[in-house]
């Protein structure tokens, strides 16, 4: 890490704890669909298949809507179950309104991100869509972190697109030689960043084999160790 003078983050799975947050905010659409179903089994379904919906979705595969409704539909057909498109559309609605209610993040997110304000301007770089972005960052408190803020939907790409990335910079009036990438996302986040002059830092929360000559952390607190 070299001359630095931006830090920008990916939100999801890197400071806000998405699988935790997710899965409350299921407990709750679950009670209000009357969905008898356990939420940790349904859970351990949906999950690999959201991470495949969101790639799809980063590669321009499918749309918002195809998302939000794809991969309701194929976790319930896990358990042979299946919801007239309407029902899936009012859940998926109900999914989306619940998701920032709770907003645990990441141990060591508050205590890293004060330290990085000090010493660095700070920025968001994020997939997740506009609205439900922002209310996460205000809901969790630490919106006010962060300088910029660029959002997938906002740009109209997709990280790791590298047109997402320059328009962040230009936003922020960083320059990618000077700044860094942190998020948990090798494809998205870590090689999109590289391919316009980014430093980058992989988050391994998954605690994965690291890629060679990638630095990385397994936990956040780890971060203010190299920086």
């Amino acid at each position: 890490m070299t001359n630095l003078t931006d830090v920008f983050f990916d939100l999801d799975h890197t400071l806000w704890d998405f699988d935790k947050n997710s899965a409350l905010a299921f407990k709750r659409v679950f009670r209000k669909h009357n969905i008898a179903l356990d939420t940790n089994r349904f859970l351990e379904e949906y999950e690999p298949i959201n991470l495949k919906y969101w790639r799809l979705f980063r590669e321009d595969k499918v749309t918002k809507e195809e998302l939000r409704r794809g991969r309701l539909i194929d976790a319930f057909s896990q358990f042979e179950i299946k919801y007239p498109l309407k029902e899936i559309d009012a859940m998926a609605i109900s999914y989306i309104d619940e998701l920032p209610v709770d907003n645990h993040l990441f141990e060591g997110a508050i205590d890293v991100l004060d330290y990085l304000s000090k010493k660095y301007t700070l920025h968001i770089i994020t997939n997740g869509f506009h609205e439900v972005q922002h209310l996460k960052l205000k809901k969790s408190g630490i919106y006010t972190y962060f300088k910029t803020v660029t959002t997938s939907e906002e740009v109209g790409l997709k990280k790791p697109n590298p047109i997402i990335f320059k328009k962040a910079l230009l936003k922020a009036s960083a320059h990618p030689e000077s700044s860094l990438m942190i998020g948990d996302s090798f494809e998205a986040d870590i090689l999109g960043a590289k391919a316009i002059g980014m430093q980058t830092m992989y988050y391994n929360y998954r605690k994965t084999k690291p890629v060679e000559n990638q630095i990385f952390v397994n936990d956040l607190f780890e971060i203010k160790k190299l920086i």
